[in-house]
């Protein structure tokens, strides 16, 4: 997938034996100079992929974010069903082990996107799925965001 991509477009899944991966690097360097990620299936993504927003390195609330029947992007964008979620003890550790860096790097609202037991993304420019955490759990994670702000700001 690109690098910089966002809402699940140009996320392709390739099987050991594809014979498709020269030609899908060679697409993807015809794109343009943006750097792409390959990384491992997660065969887990069929039962969702959790958006937990984080506001100052602490778990706010969570969506889970279950795809398609048959497909393999779960973003909301592709046609992704958002549903309510809790946050699993393993969520938990992996929060408790961003959180000094995000503070560190002064980045106050991130989304951080879950597979199973695994964390896949860090999104720190534009983490959605606040409207949906909001509708489904209750949480104005956006409301918290801004309180974090004015509390910095004095």
């Amino acid at each position: 997938k690109p690098l910089y991509g966002h809402g699940g477009a140009g996320v392709v899944r390739l099987k050991a034996d594809d014979g498709n991966f020269e030609a899908l690097v060679e697409m993807f360097q015809l794109m343009g100079p943006e750097p792409f990620i390959a990384q491992a299936f997660l065969p887990a993504v069929s039962q969702g992929d959790k958006r937990i927003l984080l506001v100052e390195g602490e778990p706010v609330g969570a969506i889970n974010r279950r795809p398609p029947e048959g497909a393999i992007r779960s973003n909301l964008v592709v046609g992704g069903t958002a549903e309510a979620t809790d946050l699993t003890t393993r969520d938990r550790e992996i929060c408790a082990a961003l959180a000094p860096e995000l503070r560190a790097r002064g980045l106050m609202f991130v989304g951080i996107d879950v597979i199973g037991t695994y964390m896949t993304e860090i999104n720190v420019t534009s983490p959605t799925g606040a409207r949906a955490v909001k509708a489904l759990a209750g949480v104005d994670a956006v409301a918290l965001m801004w309180d974090a702000v004015e509390k910095k700001i004095g």
